[in-house]
């Protein structure tokens, strides 16, 4: 009986245990095949998400999180997360996908052509999901107040309308294309173009609106990789705006290829607003130089800025502040560029030639619009650069990227690689020698700002020196001690030295290895002449709204010098 109860006991035990190790298997694998089999699901819901995107003739884009209470455009629930159109401003839910495809047309960039030519077209409605704070067309009441799809907006000129006001009129009435239609660029003047061009014609000047008086068509072009990253959004903000065709994302297309839109364009009227850093300025200047090499210099654009850099310091000269957070709303963006004044901006040729008699390469060549500078502040963009090309996934914030200036400026205050330069270079200003005084670095300007919204051709502005200007063909030539005097100068504790004033600028590095830059472009550079000439000048926009009180000063100072040479004169 004793042996049977052991045995008994024994074998309930080894019940037991495997009991435990299949429980605990199961709370191990269970788990694990559950994350699995969501992310086998979560995939394969990404592919077909992205192949009813890619066959879409929607600009869809998945979102978690809406911004605004939403609607599904097709089943009219209430949805958190979805797909929008970026052109259109369709929202649905994932569900309902495919089926907003089949019901919803987008916006169409060209009307199709029935053999005649359009000089207008009817509005193009939307319903649900109207932006908030809007107002209904016929009553003037506020519209989307309802927790329901409800009311109706034209994805043209943005008007919106109550359900109860929607009149069969409205259907057909020919839309106005809002506020922004000296900016638009209508579908049937694409199709009415298209069909001149098939025909072999060039005569545009009768075809509605090109004959208007006051239309001055925008072309956008964003750069979805400079700075703070909001490129993206901007996009899709204008496109909802604007004709699609007149957006351009600079991550997919070229400015060169893109500009070739304005042929198709008034001569002289259209205006460029580019989304972006001061590089991707200089990116599409160069674009409209090529243009005139083309032949083309009729259809040269006007250039307006939107800051999205770093420094941003020609977009502060012009009046378009010193960097974009989403502070302003797009549709004020357009209004300012409607505003703006067109003003000239000169550009240089920097040409370096290596030292050498066996030097067979030819001299680099570089187009300057901002600034050139041997010393500190090139030492710290080089090592910036240097920084971002091994990690450039952290440097997706502006403070980021300023905080990394920062700490390689103060380095250098320690370490002062760039002393004695006044020994190492030559300086020229308009053929005459410049007897240098003892510095570590030479900064040339073109235009009022630099190192990121610094004013250093006036440092404090308590001594007298002739003005600064961008469009005169004049270079401010300045040096400075080291990098804890850019410092000062930044938070107007010192003066910069200044050098003077010239037509063409010539800089001789005698002997050793020096940090270089032009427009924020750093390289290293050994002995060398630099020469800085006038190449052109470009048309650009100027926004008076976003002076500071420098600004003020400035330009109040240089039209009191106007004033008092028009009194000599």
């Amino acid at each position: 009986m004793e042996g049977t109860e052991s045995r008994s006991d024994a074998s309930s035990s080894v019940v037991a245990d495997w009991s435990l190790v299949f429980w605990t298997l199961c709370s191990v694998i269970l788990p694990v095949l559950i994350t699995l089999w969501c992310s086998f699901q979560r995939s394969r819901r990404q592919v077909l998400i992205r192949d009813i995107f890619r066959k879409s003739k929607h600009d869809w884009h998945y979102t978690d999180l809406f911004g605004q209470p939403s609607y599904c455009c097709v089943c009219a629930q209430h949805i958190l997360q979805g797909a929008f159109c970026n052109c259109c401003g369709l929202r649905v839910s994932e569900g309902c996908l495919k089926k907003a495809d089949q019901l919803f047309l987008c916006k169409e960039i060209m009307m199709r052509s029935n053999g005649g030519a359009h000089s207008s077209m009817p509005h193009r409605w939307i319903r649900g999901n109207v932006p908030l704070c809007s107002c209904c067309m016929i009553c003037k009441q506020q519209c989307g107040t309802q927790p329901k799809l409800c009311d109706y907006r034209c994805v043209w000129c943005q008007y919106t309308v109550h359900d109860e006001c929607m009149m069969d009129c409205l259907k057909t009435e020919e839309c106005t294309f809002g506020e922004f239609r000296d900016l638009i660029i209508p579908p049937y003047y694409l199709s009415t173009i298209n069909q001149i061009r098939k025909d072999k014609r060039t005569n545009y000047e009768k075809v509605v609106p090109y004959c208007r008086k006051h239309w001055m068509p925008v072309i956008i072009l964003a750069n979805t990789r400079s700075g703070n990253n909001m490129g993206e959004t901007l996009l899709g903000e204008f496109k909802i705006l604007l004709n699609p065709v007149q957006v351009f994302d600079l991550s997919k297309i070229a400015p060169a290829k893109a500009l070739q839109l304005c042929t198709l364009l008034p001569c002289n009227s259209v205006r460029v607003l580019v989304c972006g850093g001061d590089g991707t300025v200089g990116w599409v200047l160069d674009a409209i130089d090529e243009m005139k090499i083309k032949g083309q210099e009729h259809y040269i654009p006007q250039v307006a800025i939107l800051p999205l850099g770093t420094g941003n310091d020609l977009s502060n000269t012009l009046g378009w502040g010193a960097g974009y957070a989403g502070e302003v709303p797009v549709e004020q963006i357009l209004r300012n560029v409607m505003e703006a004044d067109g003003i000239k901006l000169d550009r240089w040729k920097v040409q370096v030639t290596n030292k050498g008699y066996y030097n067979l390469r030819k001299p680099k060549v570089f187009t300057m619009n901002n600034y050139f500078s041997i010393g500190p502040d090139a030492l710290m963009a080089l090592n910036f650069h240097a920084h971002r090309e091994k990690t450039p996934s952290l440097f997706s914030s502006r403070i980021i990227n300023k905080a990394v200036y920062f700490f390689y400026g103060t380095k250098d205050c320690l370490v002062q690689e760039c002393k004695d330069l006044n020994k190492k270079v030559e300086l020229e200003l308009d053929g005459e020698r410049i007897e240098l005084p003892n510095l570590e670095g030479i900064i040339v300007l073109n235009i009022g700002y630099w190192g990121g919204g610094c004013r250093l051709w006036e440092g404090m502005g308590d001594e007298p020196y002739p003005l600064a200007r961008h469009d005169d063909g004049l270079l401010e030539v300045v040096g400075v001690h080291g990098s804890f005097h850019c410092a000062q100068i930044q938070v107007k504790l010192a003066n910069p030295v200044r050098l003077g004033q010239a037509h063409t600028v010539r800089l001789i590095l005698k002997s050793s290895k020096m940090p270089m830059q032009v427009d924020g472009e750093p390289w290293a550079q050994g002995p060398c002449t630099v020469t800085i000439t006038h190449k052109t000048h470009a048309l650009m926009l100027y926004h008076s709204g976003e002076q500071t009180d420098d600004d003020a000063s400035s330009v109040s100072e240089q039209d009191h010098m106007r004033e008092q040479t028009d009194e000599d004169v």
